[in-house]
C-alpha cells in the first residue's frame, strides 16, 4: 500500500463516500452470474474497510443499494438480500473485533423483517467501535432523504416545536439520515460512470469527487490509497477565492 505522508497540509479525509458500481458488468464482463459480482463485490467492501482503518479514515460511508435498486428483476433483488443477510450474520463479529462501529440509514421499512433484526443487533454489537465509523447506505435515496428531513421541520414548526425564523442549515441537516456524521471530504465512484446518482446529495455539496474506471469487485486497498493522495493534491476552497502569489 502506497504510504500516505503525515503533513499538516496532506491530512486524510475524515469522511469518504463511496458509490459501490460495477458488480453486475464485471460478472458479465466474464460470462458470469450477476450473484457472484455481487459476492466478489462484498470480498471489495472488506478490502475497503481494511484499507481505510490502515490509512487513517475515520468515517467510511457505502452506497450498498438505492431506492432505484428495487426496480431490479426479483431474482437479483433476492441474490442482495441473501448476499446482505450473510454479511451481517459473518462479517459483524469481525467488525466488532476491529472496534469498527456500524450505521445503515435508508428506508429500513422496505427491507424485510429479518435482516432489519440482523442490522439491529448489529449496529448494538458494535456501537461503542472507535476505529472506523462505517456506515452502509441501503434502500437509500438522496431526494427521498431531503423530502423527509423536510417533512420532519415542517412538522415541528406546526408543533411550535420550533419557529420559522428558526430553521435553518444546521436544523435541516439534524433531521437527516446523516445527522451523526460530518459531511464526506471526498466521494469516490468506481466504474467509470461520473455521476452521483442520488446519493448523499445534501451532503455532498463541498466534496471533492474522484472517479474510478476499476470495477467494483477489482478495487482494493491500493485503489483507496490513490484516491486519498489525489483528494491531498487539491486544493479545497469552499468557494472562498484563491489567495494571491
Amino acid at each position: 500500500m502506497s504510504v500516505i505522508p503525515a503533513a499538516e497540509d496532506r491530512a486524510v479525509p475524515l469522511h469518504v463516500a463511496i458509490i459501490m458500481d460495477g458488480n453486475g458488468r464485471w460478472a458479465n464482463a466474464r460470462g458470469l452470474p450477476r450473484a457472484l459480482g455481487h459476492q466478489r463485490g462484498a470480498e471489495a467492501v472488506r478490502r475497503s474497510v481494511k484499507g481505510a482503518v490502515e490509512l487513517g479514515i475515520r468515517y467510511l460511508t457505502l452506497y450498498g443499494f438505492s431506492s432505484e435498486n428495487w426496480r431490479r428483476p426479483l431474482a437479483e433483488i433476492e441474490d442482495l438480500m441473501g448476499l446482505l443477510r450473510r454479511y451481517l450474520q459473518a462479517e459483524i463479529a469481525e467488525l466488532h473485533a476491529q472496534r469498527v462501529r456500524l450505521r445503515v440509514i435508508g428506508e429500513r421499512g422496505r427491507l424485510p423483517m429479518d435482516i432489519n433484526k440482523l442490522i439491529r443487533d448489529a449496529e448494538e454489537l458494535t456501537r461503542e467501535g472507535d476505529q472506523l465509523n462505517l456506515t452502509i447506505a441501503l434502500s437509500y435515496g438522496g431526494r427521498q432523504e431531503i423530502v423527509s428531513a423536510a417533512r420532519r421541520v415542517c412538522e415541528a414548526v406546526a408543533s411550535g416545536e420550533i419557529g420559522p425564523d428558526e430553521v435553518d442549515e444546521a436544523v435541516f441537516a439534524a433531521n437527516l439520515f446523516t445527522n451523526e456524521l460530518p459531511d464526506p471530504d471526498l466521494l469516490i465512484r468506481t466504474s467509470g460512470e461520473q455521476r452521483i446518482s442520488n446519493f448523499l446529495l445534501w451532503q455532498s455539496a463541498y466534496s471533492e469527487f474522484i472517479f474510478i474506471e476499476k470495477l467494483w469487485p477489482d478495487f482494493g486497498k491500493d485503489d483507496l490509497a490513490n484516491a486519498v493522495q489525489e483528494y491531498q493534491r487539491r486544493d479545497r476552497r469552499y468557494g472562498a477565492r484563491a489567495e494571491s502569489r
